[in-house]
């Protein structure tokens, strides 16, 4: 592809929208970042699109996310299910409720039932909403806990997970057949009184905590230690903010610190360097409220709320950041345990980690007899394995998690759960 006669194809355009043409225009004498955004496009696999926003075929922008939505609109044209319908969800960084109702246009001018949430929502959410309203697919706009800079697009299918490479390849296919600035979308509001577009909300939230609370496996221990259990909680500026304290209150949590700076949704995530709870910095602004409150625990989520971080108070009163593996393994031999204690252990019960994840997993289900199975990286393989658990009835599924923070307990979702993980971290 020659980068130069794609950048003029793109100021040559008619309708381009002001904001990126005056953005091409700025970089006109820049050869090198006019190269950056033409030589190549932004590649779709099975972890959708990602990249940084900006104008040209390899950036996040209104174009090439219309134009991944009109490829996934094939595939579920060539699935006979467009009145199944797509949920939508999206994050709180910059350009992600723009990139949501273009979205939306584009499936309802083909003729696909939306269901778009009305703010943010977590990551899992979306999972639970897919196999709530039987949707046939999902789309989530968010780029996790990549910097301010960038966006993604995630694509989901009917199980609630991310999409198999076989339909993802479809959809790549479909893609670049397609003519970015030729995609057809009905205006938002017209689809919203035509009835093809719904806006959903508060009614799947409350389904969704419901969910997440039926994830406890001891749900008095909370209430009955609420006048000792002190918790700081910060969603980084993202989508957990408003679900992650509704849970734990619903929960009994009694004494509930939340960062006030963080607890505003902000793309530009302007109180951290990245907002990735896996780097302890991003606890610096929650640690002088857990010492003034003398509080035991931590808990931060990312942008799309599916990745969990925790600090915690040692002997010494310091307060230290425990890694993905130290709170998986944690998580893991607590729900047995308990599970085992309360007599709710299935005979067949299976846990499921990622091969990069500790093997101490191995360790302690081995010691517990339960079974476990590590997959690639990539909570999707998690996500089939359970599939597969489900469908040849060889195990139930107890816990799945991999060191990167990603944790699920319960198959109401397909994806990781930083909101059921902090609940459950609590209890713990």
């Amino acid at each position: 592809m020659d980068f130069s006669v794609e950048y003029k194809r793109w100021l040559e355009f008619d309708g381009l929208d002001t904001e990126l043409k005056n953005e091409l225009y700025a970089i006109k004498d820049n050869e090198k970042e006019i190269y950056e955004r033409f030589y190549m496009p932004l590649s779709f696999g099975t972890a959708g699109l990602r990249g940084i926003l900006r104008a040209g075929i390899n950036g996040m922008n209104v174009y090439t996310v219309a134009q991944a939505t009109e490829g996934l609109c094939r595939l579920i044209i060539k699935s006979g299910r467009q009145n199944d319908g797509v949920v939508i969800a999206s994050d709180t960084r910059n350009k992600s409720d723009l990139f949501s109702r273009i979205s939306a246009e584009v499936l309802a001018y083909n003729g696909i039932k939306v269901y778009i949430f009305d703010a943010p929502r977590p990551t899992p959410e979306l999972s639970f909403a897919i196999l709530h309203l039987k949707a046939v697919s999902g789309i989530n706009i968010t780029a996790s806990h990549n910097p301010a800079e960038y966006n993604g697009y995630k694509a989901y299918w009917d199980d609630g997970a991310q999409l198999n490479p076989e339909n993802a390849k479809i959809v790549f296919d479909e893609i670049s057949k397609t003519d970015m600035f030729q995609v057809k979308r009905l205006d938002f509001e017209k689809g919203v009184k035509e009835g093809i577009i719904e806006v959903i909300g508060k009614d799947v939230d409350e389904q969704y905590m419901k969910a997440v609370l039926a994830t406890r496996i001891n749900p008095d221990e909370i209430p009955k230690n609420a006048d000792k259990l002190k918790v700081v909680y910060t969603p980084l500026h993202g989508a957990g903010a408003k679900l992650v304290p509704e849970i734990l209150a619903g929960a009994g949590l009694k004494y509930l610190y939340c960062v006030p700076e963080q607890m505003i949704p902000d793309g530009n995530f302007p109180t951290v360097k990245s907002p990735n709870p896996e780097n302890r910095s991003c606890f610096d602004l929650a640690i002088p409220i857990a010492i003034k409150n003398d509080c035991d625990l931590l808990v931060g989520t990312d942008p799309d709320a599916d990745r969990m971080g925790i600090v915690v108070r040692n002997k010494d009163g310091e307060y230290v950041s425990l890694t993905g593996n130290q709170v998986g393994a944690l998580l893991l031999s607590y729900i047995i345990a308990q599970r085992k204690a309360k007599g709710t252990l299935p005979e067949n019960a299976a846990a499921i980690k990622s091969i990069v994840s500790t093997k101490l997993a191995d360790a302690i289900c081995k010691a517990e007899g339960v079974r476990l199975e590590s997959v690639l990286t990539g909570f999707k393989y998690i996500a089939e394995k359970m599939r597969d658990f489900e469908k040849d009835n060889s195990a139930s599924f107890i816990f799945g998690f991999e060191e990167s923070y990603g944790y699920l307990a319960g198959n109401y979702a397909y994806d990781k759960d930083s909101c059921s993980a902090s609940l459950l971290i609590c209890e713990m």
